[in-house]
């Protein structure tokens, strides 16, 4: 399966499993399915649950800075995919 790099990971919070996520290209909308960091290390995951200022929202765009609930430990610096179209 091929990957679009969609964003990159600026912080990771641990105690409550949510991870920052900068939206460098494209989109992702709650629902997707994306990939953080390489294959075969990093974490693959349906979206759950986004934020933006502390507030729900269904679609991360480029430019955008969002709360990302993550299923697993996740590092500064991962970068984040979504399986092309």
């Amino acid at each position: 399966m091929d990957y679009i790099k969609v964003g990159k990971i600026t912080h990771f919070f641990d105690n409550i499993s949510v991870a920052v996520l900068v939206m460098t290209d494209g989109s992702i909308k709650v629902g997707d399915m994306i990939r953080i960091g390489e294959v075969g290390t990093g974490v693959e995951q349906k979206v759950e649950s986004m934020q933006v200022d502390h507030k729900q929202v269904d679609t991360a765009n480029k430019g955008e800075e969002v709360g990302l609930k993550v299923s697993a430990p996740v590092k500064e610096g991962d970068v984040v995919y979504k399986p092309s179209a």
